[in-house]
């Protein structure tokens, strides 16, 4: 059996894997029931607990995909062994979707937190393997994840046995069990950093993001589909159905702009980005939620304004923009008409929230036109400016 050693930072044609697209596929199914109890609560006219209860179950199928993805980045030797102990970590991620909806709806994190365990001491062995292949400062980095890794889960365990409606306790024990997780990583790296691979991260942020995209495609068609089969509604969900193609078409386009490997260098940059990367995930499945309920809105089932069934679409989409912008899209602009183009029009689609029933249609413009927009901008010489042949042309 190979030995479990880190792999190299400059590896030539260090592409994903086929095992690591399979663990990606599955992690859909995860996001799906999150995002369908989603359209669940914002339809019924809930959207405090039901944003809240999103955010909690997206954080957990968040950071188990990233734990997952950036081990593999250093570690990945394909054998038998480490395939299994993914199987295991596939295994984790079904038994946590099949509980979303008891945490959703009656705060119940037993079955999901049983899930979340298994990912996580799957992982945790694979650390394990990496102390016993290891010596010097690996080994110790690797001993500090599987000591924080199995604490955390300690403390999830523990959770449960927090009743859920005493007086918000249980939310502040999942608010600090959920910072604990997030320091696991800078603690174990504090004096060493794992050998993750810039182009190969890089990548899988890229595949995930399309794979959540894609959800969101393929929640809204059936949403579409279902209400024109229930109330032969055409002509209403046209606007509703032309918009949010037209937004996650934008969304690709922007986010795959400029490539991001050449950015991550340094652990810094790589841990703000990679975080963030909780709020792109997060909100791109949700455009796909708002999307569901937008055509709700649209039929009637909605319990509902039409403001707020837009806001379900225009405030997820709003928020994508301006965090592709903020965590790598900023990085490769040239003056200050390039820098401005994000931002604005994730106001500007804010602000289409209020044009009634085409207010997803008006959104699927603004975006449209802020990649044209993009492109324009971009083939302009600048005074001063550099000139860059290591990038494409496109810097919506």
């Amino acid at each position: 059996m190979p030995r479990m050693t880190a792999r190299s930072r400059t590896e030539k044609h260090r592409a994903s894997t086929p095992l690591e697209l399979f663990f990606d596929l599955c992690f859909v199914v995860a996001v799906a029931q999150a995002g369908g109890r989603l359209v669940h609560a914002l339809a019924e006219g809930h959207p405090g607990t039901g944003i809240a209860g999103y955010l909690a179950v997206f954080f957990g199928i968040w950071w188990a995909w990233v734990n997952f993805s950036w081990f593999a980045s250093a570690y990945d030797t394909d054998d038998t062994l480490y395939r299994l102990v993914t199987f295991v970590q596939i295994t984790g991620v079904l038994i946590f979707a099949a509980g979303v909806p008891r945490a959703f709806d009656d705060g119940d994190w037993t079955l999901g937190v049983i899930g979340y365990v298994v990912m996580r001491l799957a992982l945790t062995s694979q650390w394990l393997r990496v102390v016993h292949c290891s010596e010097g400062a690996e080994r110790r980095v690797a001993q500090r994840y599987a000591i924080g890794i199995t604490l955390a889960q300690l403390g999830w365990i523990g959770m449960l046995f927090v009743p859920a409606d005493m007086n918000g306790t249980r939310t502040a024990v999942y608010v600090a069990l959920a910072l604990c997780e997030l320091s696991v990583p800078a603690v174990a790296e504090r004096d060493r950093r794992t050998s993750w691979h810039p182009h190969h991260i890089g990548e899988r942020y890229g595949l995930f993001t399309i794979i959540v995209l894609g959800e969101t495609i393929a929640a809204a068609t059936v949403a579409v589909q279902e209400s024109v089969d229930e109330h032969d509604a055409l002509g209403e969900l046209l606007p509703v159905a032309a918009g949010g193609l037209l937004i996650v078409f934008a969304a690709w386009w922007i986010y795959f702009a400029v490539p991001i490997h050449n950015y991550l260098r340094g652990s810094r940059q790589a841990f703000i980005w990679g975080y963030g990367h909780y709020v792109i995930f997060g909100s791109a499945a949700a455009i796909g939620a708002g999307i569901e309920v937008a055509v709700e809105g649209a039929t009637g089932k909605a319990h509902v304004s039409t403001e707020a069934a837009s806001a379900a679409v225009t405030v997820p989409s709003a928020v994508f923009l301006l965090t592709v912008w903020l965590l790598h899209a900023r990085h490769f602009k040239r003056d200050v008409a390039e820098q401005l183009a994000l931002p604005l029009a994730a106001v500007a689609i804010l602000a289409c929230t209020f044009a009634g029933e085409y207010a997803v249609l008006a959104a699927g413009l603004v975006a449209s036109a802020t990649v044209a927009a993009g492109e324009v901008l971009s083939r302009r010489p600048v005074p001063g400016g550099p000139v860059s042949t290591s990038v494409p042309p496109s810097h919506a």
